[in-house]
């Protein structure tokens, strides 16, 4: 029996490309082999690589002058993938930390350059997304790093961040001209919003996500780059982490994760016949309102994250008891509402709604909430 999966990643996928994947994972495309056995280079994965990278271009609206990279190691491994390919050595990068990622992140950059810190949320307890009027962009970064969606703390920023203006903002304030600050590309790690909206991938130098809460299962990483910040790579960066190296070789510069790309690309078909991101939008802003409404409307529910800053996502809550929490898990499991136990750093409980959650699994947790408060309360 299928259950609600709210977990934050690996997370739940469609399923119908599920059903697909299970019925071809033999015999793919009638050859007698699993498309995990054919080679990367054969004209048939090929296909399937180019009509991926084409679907998500279609879906994300991303323009020519973008190269879409589809390699290994998980948003993690690109904390250090980033400075390596757009920082040189000894340069200052900029990043906003606004939680747990956006700090591991900003930790790693440490490794290779300077990091100025544009932005800090530490005095919210990382409940809300800072104010923009306290932001000092360095004008002579390398680039702004922000994550737009913090999946552990439910902090999602209600805006995109005007770099040019952010870094004229700090030129003026140091008495130096603006044009440096206007060619500051803006860097997000988008692993757990992408694809659950529309966006303007032109206001970004750099779009990155690890693929197991919106794109398929764990194991591949979608990296969009602007061209003109290709060919920066460091001279120490391995190969297999140069970005112009990758584009050149269309991501095949050695053996990538073909389960992993292949169905990414099923979820991709299968978002363009829900009706693209426009239609997933609305689905997503729909859930969110109504876990939110439930959480609100009760004194044994709590938020702890700024209205302005609510995850679409990814929503953590508490329970106005926490000596019952465990006993909510268990009732919830069953339930059939599974993986609903918040990060170990936080407590309480987190359920993440990302596209492949289906609007009856969210109003299944709302009633199971209800009562466990009627009761409990």
């Amino acid at each position: 029996m299928r259950v609600f999966n709210f977990s934050a990643g690996p997370a739940v996928l469609p399923l119908e490309v599920l059903e697909q994947a299970r019925d071809e994972i033999t015999d793919w495309n009638g050859g007698g082999m699993s498309v995990m056995e054919i080679s990367h280079r054969s004209k048939a994965f090929v296909a399937v690589a180019q009509q991926a990278e084409s679907d998500l271009r279609e879906l994300l609206g991303i323009p020519a002058n973008y190269r879409v990279l589809f390699l290994q190691g998980g948003a993690t491994a690109q904390f250090s993938v980033i400075p390596l390919n757009l920082a040189a050595e000894g340069a200052t990068v900029s990043y906003v930390n606004t939680g747990a990622w956006s700090r591991k992140a900003l930790g790693e950059a440490k490794r290779y350059n300077k990091v100025s810190v544009a932005a800090d949320a530490a005095d919210t307890a990382y409940n809300s997304v800072p104010p923009l009027a306290g932001w000092q962009v360095d004008p002579a970064a390398a680039y702004l790093h922000y994550t737009p969606n913090e999946t552990i703390g439910g902090v999602e920023f209600p805006f995109v961040p005007d770099v040019a203006a952010l870094a004229a903002r700090g030129s003026a304030s140091a008495g130096a001209g603006s044009a440096r600050g206007s060619a500051i590309p803006l860097v997000a790690d988008m692993s757990s919003t992408i694809l659950s909206r529309p966006i303007d991938v032109g206001k970004f130098g750099l779009i990155y996500a690890g693929a197991q809460k919106n794109i398929g299962p764990s194991g591949i990483t979608v990296v969009i780059v602007r061209e003109d910040l290709l060919g920066r790579a460091r001279a120490a960066t391995p190969t297999v982490f140069d970005y112009k190296a990758m584009a050149d070789e269309g991501s095949m510069l050695n053996t990538p994760p073909t389960f992993g790309w292949y169905f990414a690309g099923l979820v991709f078909k299968w978002l363009k016949r829900q009706g693209g991101l426009a239609a997933m939008a609305e689905r997503n802003r729909a859930k969110a309102a109504m876990l939110y409404a439930a959480i609100d409307s009760s004194a044994f529910y709590r938020n702890p994250v700024a209205k302005d800053a609510r995850s679409w996502m990814n929503v953590p809550f508490t329970l106005a008891r926490p000596e019952l929490d465990q006993e909510f898990l268990a009732g919830a499991n069953a339930a059939g509402l599974t993986n609903l136990e918040g990060h170990r750093s936080v407590g309480g409980m987190r359920a993440s709604l990302y596209n492949a959650m289906p609007t009856e699994g969210v109003a299944t947790l709302v009633q199971f909430m209800q009562e466990f408060a009627r009761k409990h309360g």
